[in-house]
């Protein structure tokens, strides 16, 4: 009897959340498109949703060097949609910073993420609508070269959650 109170408890005990465990998220019927490459179709799907967007565009981006990428999300921004990037610190000072040079003089808000080691996100939010994540950094290589894999959920429930996540790291990072 003690053996079976033991387990009951530990059962229990793993059904309560744990703060910072993550959010659960029902998605009913959302038709997920999945994309792997090289080659796969992935940068083509990312570009199709980009040039999409109506309103609002939040990218969290450990790197960035597809042209076609800067090129997509900076004619967004030109159509009058509001674009926001987080980068990783460290990746963009490798870099001389020239992805956050190009978007700042386009006039994209461009932020630097120095809270964390690796800010590895790979992360697009359109409209608080789709989520676009995955393995795929937004390089020529992701396409080309990498096995990789890319994620469009349309879910506005996932992208409030992705939303609130970027502005928490918005928050902690400095403007560029």
């Amino acid at each position: 009897m003690k053996r079976i109170a033991f387990y009951f408890i530990l059962i229990c005990l793993a059904l309560i959340p744990v703060p910072g465990s993550g959010a659960d998220v029902l998605l009913h019927n959302t038709v997920v498109k999945a994309y792997f490459s090289p080659d796969g179709g992935a940068l083509k799907a990312m570009i199709r949703q980009i040039d999409q967007a109506t309103r609002e565009i939040l990218v969290q981006s450990y790197v960035m060097t597809s042209q076609p990428v800067q090129s997509a999300l900076i004619n967004a921004h030109k159509r009058g949609v509001q674009v926001e990037v987080i980068f990783d610190r460290n990746e963009q000072k490798d870099r001389k910073y020239v992805t956050a040079k190009l978007f700042k003089a386009r006039g994209i808000a461009v932020w630097l993420d120095d809270r964390h080691a690796c800010a590895h996100n790979k992360i697009m939010i359109i409209d608080r609508a789709t989520v676009i994540t995955g393995s795929f950094n937004f390089t020529y290589a992701a396409e080309k070269r990498n096995a990789e894999n890319v994620l469009i959920i349309p879910s506005p429930d996932l992208a409030g959650l992705y939303a609130d996540n970027f502005l928490a790291h918005r928050q902690h990072s400095r403007k560029y």
